[in-house]
């Protein structure tokens, strides 16, 4: 053990950090003894260790690149990074709830307004999960599960989008997502109808939903949407989609469109899972109020 340890170290030792990481690591120094001035996030003193560790932990533990592979990165800063985690493991009841922590946004009550909800919201959900887990044990027992994390839609010069799902198990399983997508230049939190013009977009959008979920039910007999005038035998069995909400789940993709997002059995059967929809910006663009972040 103590020899490949030292290995470890030593190859550790022999890593070569190119000079665009030493630059990134100097600026991010400079960085946080500013916003240490300031009133900065304990986790962003970190921040130059952690561009360090990102280069040598890659090349040392399969494991730790294998779960930074999954986080998003400008240059070789990490952005979103998982804050803290809640598990349960027993043998009828398993709990794994990951906690987002944005660290490096300018607006520094934007990033702790977001990282103040993601900490309550999954501490919510963890003490939920106690409190049905000890209700089962006390009448019998049972299975339950829930598993909580995130995942970065988009991150390029401009946008940031996280997601956010949770799925609770319980006889069958449900996924709910929630989306946070931000205007990095402006550092702004974006919203469904400061987008558009007016209303006329829940109109417009359901209706090219529509068209796409019967366009993809005739391509594919295994793709079922409940939607009106789609060949659905007994209809009135189901809730047909009818109209988006006005803050719908969205996000803005790396293409910069719009993409709309239903939970698992909002709008189609369970097996279909969450249910995605991009929507052609020639659809929208007449009612956008810029060409800024759609396009």
């Amino acid at each position: 053990m103590d020899k490949k340890l030292d290995q470890l170290k030593t190859e550790y030792k022999n890593i070569q950090i190119p000079d665009e990481l030493n630059f990134i690591v100097e600026r991010a120094l400079l960085k946080g003894k500013k916003k240490k001035k300031k009133n900065g996030y304990k986790w962003m003193a970190g921040t130059a260790a952690a561009a360090v560790l990102f280069i040598g932990g890659l090349n040392i533990s399969p494991a730790m690149a294998s779960t930074l592979a999954d986080m998003p990165v400008v240059g070789s800063i990490v952005k979103v990074l998982t804050f803290t985690e809640y598990k349960v493991d027993k043998e009828k009841y398993q709990a794994d709830i990951k906690v987002p922590a944005v660290s490096d946004l300018e607006n520094e009550d934007l990033a702790q307004s977001l990282n103040d909800k993601y900490l309550k919201e999954g501490k919510e959900l963890y003490d939920e999960f106690m409190v049905e887990m000890k209700d089962l044990e006390k009448n019998g027992g049972g299975h339950l599960g829930v598993d909580s994390g995130y995942e970065v839609k988009t991150d390029n010069d401009q946008i940031l989008s996280i997601g956010r799902y949770v799925v609770n198990t319980v006889a069958s399983s449900s996924t709910i997502m929630t989306y946070d997508t931000i205007d990095k230049k402006n550092q702004i939190l974006l919203s469904l109808p400061m987008l558009f013009k007016d209303e006329s977009y829940v109109n417009t959008i359901s209706e090219n939903i529509k068209e796409q979920m019967r366009e993809q039910m005739k391509a594919d007999e295994n793709i079922i949407y409940w939607v009106s005038n789609a060949g659905l035998e007994d209809e009135e069995l189901f809730e047909l989609f009818e109209t988006i909400h006005k803050e719908q789940n969205f996000y803005i993709n790396n293409d910069g469109k719009l993409v709309i997002s239903f939970d698992k059995y909002e709008v189609a059967p369970g097996y279909m899972g969450v249910a995605e929809f991009i929507i052609p910006t020639e659809v929208i663009s007449d009612i956008l109020v810029s060409d800024e972040y759609i396009h």
